[in-house]
């Protein structure tokens, strides 16, 4: 398993894993209890900060799957989304409607990137 490098493991799940080339990161969420655009914004901001620690960044995004509590907020957690993907380097990615881990969380996002 050398070739596996895994970021701020815990007991349940790592905050990332490097294998082939490839960084996956579990799932990021924001402040619990803050609106919409907020919780994007910082659990976008917690993306940031695994893809630096893994040595790559949002330029080499190759998926995301992003969970809204409810789709009601798909515009406003999209304009936070939209101002953070690099222009001409946006990954494939999916949005759907999920029950998160509890009620005060809106957004969680997946991301899976490349190393340079």
């Amino acid at each position: 398993m050398s070739d596996i490098k895994r970021i701020k493991p815990g007991t349940r799940m790592s905050q990332a894993v490097i294998h082939n080339g490839i960084v996956y990161l579990a799932g990021q969420v924001g402040t619990p209890g803050a609106d919409i655009q907020t919780q994007a914004r910082t659990a976008l901001q917690s993306v940031d900060a695994l893809l630096a620690e893994a040595g790559t960044d949002k330029s080499r995004l190759l998926q995301a799957t992003v969970w809204l509590a409810d789709m009601k907020d798909f515009a406003a957690a999209n304009e936070v989304w939209d101002a953070w993907v690099e222009p001409g380097n946006p990954p494939t990615r999916a949005c759907g409607e999920a029950k998160l881990a509890t009620s005060d969380y809106l957004y969680e996002v997946i991301i899976v990137a490349a190393l340079p």
